[in-house]
């Protein structure tokens, strides 16, 4: 049986303030109270939810080191996916959104397209059922529920209405004449050893069905500014970015007042840009929108010359200070990390960067 609700969270500086018996971790607790904290992973591993707290005492949970230092720690800081709090507490939340602005839902799917664009890469068509609709915000996910209870968790990579999408795509992924709205696009990488990625790989096919609960995630563009845009994609971390950049060229022409986006997309080889073409063409045909691609190791093979070395150091060279700019950054956690330590320290506000770290956190991803 559950305790009575007995604890009180308070959220700063907005001053919203809900109960909880503390057997939920604080970001459950404030999702079942309506309220939305920044989140991720919600495993402790990616640190998107990492905030301060300003008063009270908490338990850190399953909090991994990588995303939660000792010295963080110390000054009191707490991945709020998994700590609970042991007293009233007041947590220092920059952003809260409503839950009812964008409803969770459980929905089965079914696998409409399966297009392979690397080695390691597939690109999954997923379509919903023809009486349902997802509404989602540009950057958000959905998590694969499976048989034996176990979630995994893939970012969307179409917008949520992408009126344009004959003229965005490129080939080999082909045009499909299914409503957009029903459709839901997810870029697949192979893990090795990853029992739920080999299946994608080796055994799925057209026709199978899924169950999958959404959106989920607060990496989502914002609208409310008109700074321009940096986005760094490492690897698959271009699905929610590219999610992002249809989305705002949807909006651009209903308003035309575009913002400025650069894209800088990351990967070890040139297979690992398994959209190229396509972020070329974004950047040959509006104006407003730059792509710079660079390899950490790109083979003999790649006849590369373009850019090399870790992509956020490719904005750093670029950029003296990032004070007048947002930064939207998807990958690897370490990726995540080192940007925004780096980019602070360059000047961005810590207001202005949106991050959605990509997290294993076993083999049997």
């Amino acid at each position: 049986m559950s305790s009575t609700p007995s604890l009180s969270v308070t959220l700063s500086p907005g001053g919203q303030n809900f109960l909880t018996s503390g057997e939920d971790t604080l970001l459950q607790a404030a999702l079942n109270a309506g309220f939305v904290l920044p989140y991720g992973c919600r495993n402790g591993a990616c640190g998107s939810c990492k905030g301060k707290v300003l008063e009270g005492l908490v338990d850190h949970g399953a909090s991994q080191a990588t995303a939660l230092s000792m010295a963080d720690r110390a000054d009191n800081y707490a991945l709020f996916c998994c700590a609970k709090p042991l007293t009233d507490v007041v947590l220092a939340c920059r952003e809260v959104a409503s839950v009812t602005d964008m409803p969770v839902k459980t929905l089965p799917c079914r696998v409409e397209k399966m297009d392979r664009l690397a080695d390691d890469v597939i690109i999954l068509t997923l379509k919903l059922p023809v009486h349902e609709q997802l509404q989602f915000l540009p950057g958000q996910y959905i998590e694969f529920l499976l048989k034996d209870g176990k979630t995994r968790a893939f970012s969307i990579a179409n917008a949520p209405v992408n009126t344009r999408q004959d003229s965005l795509k490129t080939q080999p992924v082909a045009a499909s004449t299914t409503p957009t709205n029903l459709l839901l696009e997810l870029h697949i990488r192979h893990v090795a050893g990853g029992e739920f990625t080999s299946h994608v790989f080796q055994h799925m096919k057209v026709k199978d069905i899924l169950r999958l609960r959404g959106p989920l995630g607060t990496f989502h563009l914002r609208e409310n500014s008109a700074k321009p845009i940096i986005f760094i994609a490492g690897g698959t971390g271009f699905a929610p970015i590219k999610s992002i950049i249809e989305h705002a060229l949807q909006h651009d022409i209903k308003n035309g007042q575009p913002r400025p986006l650069t894209l800088y997309w990351g990967a070890r080889n040139r297979a690992g840009l398994y959209l190229h073409e396509l972020a070329e063409r974004w950047a040959a045909e509006h104006e407003h929108i730059r792509y710079v691609p660079v390899l950490s190791e790109p083979m003999l093979e790649d006849q590369w010359t373009g850019r090399t070395g870790l992509v956020h150091q490719a904005v750093l060279e670029d950029q003296s200070s990032l004070g007048a700019f947002q930064v939207y950054a998807c990958g690897a956690p370490a990726m995540v990390e080192a940007a925004q330590r780096d980019f602070i320290a360059q000047g961005l506000s810590v207001e202005d960067f949106f991050a959605d770290a990509f997290t294993f956190a076993n083999a049997s991803s």
